[in-house]
């Protein structure tokens, strides 16, 4: 029945698309979040899986098992969060370490203070829709499929903002150590 399916997504069926989404979304889902502990991680794990299907549907096989494609994407998506999940806890570490190296000349509050007014300066200068995208999902924690829905637009559209708004502001904050690496411990994680 997949191979049906695969054989008419390569020719650009939406329909065929949206029904082995039906199929294989949640059993994605429940595999990410085993090993993601995340439910929006999860969630992002699957659209990502389902963006690389369509995105790539023309190189699909029909003659291997479909389902063992989309698990496979979808693992290494799973590695792909944890990678980066470990860089930022490298940044978390040179951080600590940064801070622990001589207390006296390191003032975290005055450091952390300087971060937020930067951060809040660069997050004005964003287009207004950008930085509204931005405060809903990275200050008030909002789920990226929540914001899609109370803006009206889509969940691609969210991340796609968001992607931009955390490229710019990690470029502005490049060559500030101690308030580079704060801005990373604080934004990234969430």
């Amino acid at each position: 029945m997949d191979s049906i399916l695969v054989s008419s997504l390569q020719l650009g069926d939406h329909h065929a698309f949206e029904k082995l989404f039906v199929r294989y979304a949640q059993k994605l889902f429940v595999f990410s979040l085993s090993y993601l502990k995340n439910e929006d991680d999860a969630e992002e794990v699957v659209q990502e899986v389902f963006l690389k299907i369509w995105a790539n549907r023309l190189a699909l096989k029909t003659d291997t098992s479909f389902q063992s494609y989309l698990f496979t994407i979808a693992f290494n998506s799973i590695k792909k969060s944890f990678n980066l999940k470990a860089k930022n806890d490298q940044f978390k570490h040179k951080l600590i370490d940064l801070l622990n190296a001589d207390e006296e000349t390191v003032d975290f509050e005055k450091n952390y203070q300087l971060v937020i007014e930067k951060l809040e300066q660069f997050i004005n200068e964003m287009p207004d829709r950008r930085k509204e995208i931005f405060t809903q999902r990275k200050k008030e924690g909002k789920p990226v499929k929540q914001i899609a829905e109370e803006l009206g637009v889509s969940v691609k559209t969210i991340e796609n903002q968001i992607t931009e708004a955390m490229g710019y502001l990690k470029k502005r904050f490049e060559d500030d150590l101690p308030g580079g690496l704060l801005f990373f411990v604080l934004f990234l994680e969430k």
